[in-house]
């Protein structure tokens, strides 16, 4: 998926704040000490800002938390010798170093590695405005470093969450397409197979008596399997849609096939034009379902501009177990807004889908 963002140019973020290293810096050639060890103090802060800077693009390159760890201490322990070389040559100048320790120690630090540098800088912080005559006027010091750390751990915290959130987004986008599919081809496959199985049936049952007939649905069931492997086809591509005259139709042929009387509406224009796709899918799940368990002898449907009701006169839902195909119906109806119900309607068992 690539380096996020922040992890690739989150160093941008820290180099910036190197801009007040110029305070210690001017402190450094005001501080009376000798060219030569004012000219070497330069040096050494200028190469802190290299390994602080090259510390955080290190941690872009890291492939695991345990290589940006690793990675992490050994950039701390340079800029911490190269404190200590700058206090040797010009005195508590060096504290001017202890903010950008803890930002690093932040981001490449585990929280409790990183408090424990936070707090080791603080007191050194502390100690040296508390000793030193040149820092009497610096007492902000502390506060600066502890500023630093707070900001820092928050920045960290919204960083790894970001992370995490996208990480369960891209999970939860897999987990959806996987549904999805699974949904689709459950009511493609269930359907036809239904419609198949039957024909089949018809098939055998005529072919002593009326072999014409039984040939004409031996046809159809190769017409079926062939549009069943389309429907398959695009359901798996993302591109399968329902179209609601074309369940009218097939349910009604199947409903016929299963030798129960099919009462289908005729004027389909009187449903919204954005409901048709979920309700065309609803159908086509309720006539299989008709179809496979209710023994009925009739199946009335009835829409309206927004509802869709199929009625049989079979069993009933008492004891009715939800399983995959209703299941997946009522994840579209959800999706669209809309609600499911499964009555009794003594005898036999309606579904309305109101959207």
């Amino acid at each position: 998926m690539g380096t996020h963002p922040w992890q690739r140019w989150g160093w941008v973020m820290g180099g910036v704040w190197l801009v007040f290293l110029a305070f210690p810096i001017a402190g450094v050639v005001d501080s009376g000490e000798s060219r030569p060890r004012v000219v070497a103090a330069v040096l050494l802060f200028v190469a802190f800002a290299v390994v602080y800077i090259r510390g955080f693009r290190a941690m872009a390159g890291a492939g695991s938390d345990a290589d940006v760890v690793r990675s992490g201490v050994a950039h701390l322990a340079v800029l911490v010798l190269l404190c200590g070389a700058i206090h040797v040559l010009v005195g508590p100048a060096s504290v001017g170093g202890g903010p950008y320790l803890v930002a690093l120690a932040m981001f490449v630090l585990p929280m409790w590695a990183a408090v424990g540098v936070t707090a080791v800088v603080l007191l050194v912080t502390v100690w040296l405005t508390a000793v030193s005559s040149e820092l009497a006027d610096s007492w902000y010091l502390p506060g600066i470093v502890l500023l630093v750390a707070v900001v820092t751990a928050v920045v960290r915290t919204i960083e790894r969450r970001s992370m995490l959130h996208d990480e369960l987004a891209a999970e939860l986008t897999v987990t959806a397409e996987r549904d999805r599919v699974a949904r689709d081809v459950h009511d493609v496959i269930g359907h036809t197979l239904t419609a198949m199985s039957l024909k089949a049936d018809v098939a055998e049952r005529l072919v002593a008596t009326d072999p014409e007939r039984a040939r004409r649905e031996i046809a159809e069931v190769g017409v079926l399997s062939r549009q069943a492997l389309a429907e398959v086809r695009a359901a798996v591509g993302g591109i399968r849609s329902a179209r609601l005259d074309d369940e009218i139709a097939s349910a009604a042929r199947v409903l016929v096939s299963a030798g129960i009387a099919a009462d289908m509406p005729t004027d389909l224009t009187v449903v919204d034009p954005r409901h048709r796709v979920v309700l065309a899918w609803v159908l086509r799940e309720a006539v299989t379902n008709v179809v496979r368990h209710s023994d009925a002898t009739v199946c009335r449907v009835v829409l309206g501009p927004s509802s869709l009701t199929v009625e049989d006169d079979g069993r009933g839902p008492s004891g009715l177990r939800e399983g995959n195909g209703l299941r997946g119906v009522r994840e579209r109806v959800d999706a669209a807004g809309g609600v499911l119900r499964v009555l009794d309607a003594s005898p036999g068992t309606r579904l309305v889908v109101t959207l």
